[in-house]
């Protein structure tokens, strides 16, 4: 058995020192006070006196290690004990050379894919709880918002086009009506277009080119690491551009 500690940061890599004080006081507002959550990063220590993270990087493994404490992108704030992981050395390496070649660095995203979710896979694969709520809360609230928000620009495309749908069928019903109610006249130049309903005007134009219009709110939708053992491989965290 061998114990599993999670290492958290304030994110103060912003350039600008206003930037970091502010995010000093959202955290121990919203963390320390009310105990909500705030903008942090993290990494796991297990075996030796490094500790495992992911972050931003556009060739290669987002994985990379540091000395326990001493990520110098950020502020260091506190550890806290997970548990005891079964996991032997051998199997804890295995597990970061899976976890190298599965978490590239250009597939980091702030709200869904970033350092916390990286260690609660890691913890999970080590057999321990995963990192309390309130380590990750900001981004999984703002990714939240973002699939709401996705799901309702569908919804309402949806809906207009079922609108437009309607009324065609519509139309085509009026217009059925009125050609059975209008006496029969010889075809002629001058009025073949006298047989159409006269409630086709500015309205229904305006709604079936409505539909035919793409939502403004439509959204765009818009990786191997070697077999060397990553305690043997290490990447300093100066090498890495990480973010949260």
């Amino acid at each position: 058995m061998k114990e599993v500690v999670l290492h958290v940061y304030d994110v103060t890599n912003s350039d600008s020192e206003k930037t970091n004080n502010t995010i000093l006081q959202i955290n121990r507002i919203f963390k320390d006070r009310i105990g909500l959550g705030g903008i942090f990063h993290s990494a796991v220590q297990v075996y030796g006196d490094d500790e495992w993270s992911f972050g931003f990087c556009e060739n290669g493994s987002g994985v990379f290690n540091c000395p326990v404490g001493k990520n110098p992108m950020y502020t260091y704030r506190e550890r806290i004990v997970l548990g005891e992981t079964d996991c032997s050395i051998a199997t804890v390496n295995r597990i970061l050379r899976e976890l190298s070649r599965e978490w590239p660095g250009d597939s980091y995203d702030l709200l869904s894919r970033n350092c916390n979710h990286f260690c609660d896979v890691l913890c999970e694969r080590l057999g321990v709880p995963k990192l309390p709520g309130w380590v990750n809360r900001f981004a999984n609230a703002g990714d939240t918002a973002v699939v709401i928000a996705d799901n309702t620009a569908v919804k309402f495309r949806q809906a207009k086009t079922e609108i437009v749908n309607a009324s065609r069928v519509a139309y085509r019903f009026m217009a059925g009506l009125a050609s059975k109610n209008q006496p029969s006249q010889p075809e002629s130049p001058g009025n073949q277009n006298r047989n159409g309903p006269t409630f086709q005007g500015s309205w229904f134009k305006n709604i079936v080119s409505a539909g035919a219009k793409p939502s403004s709110s439509e959204s765009t939708s818009s990786h191997d690491a070697g077999d060397g053992s990553p305690f043997q491989n290490q990447k300093s965290a100066e090498q890495q551009s990480t973010r949260l």
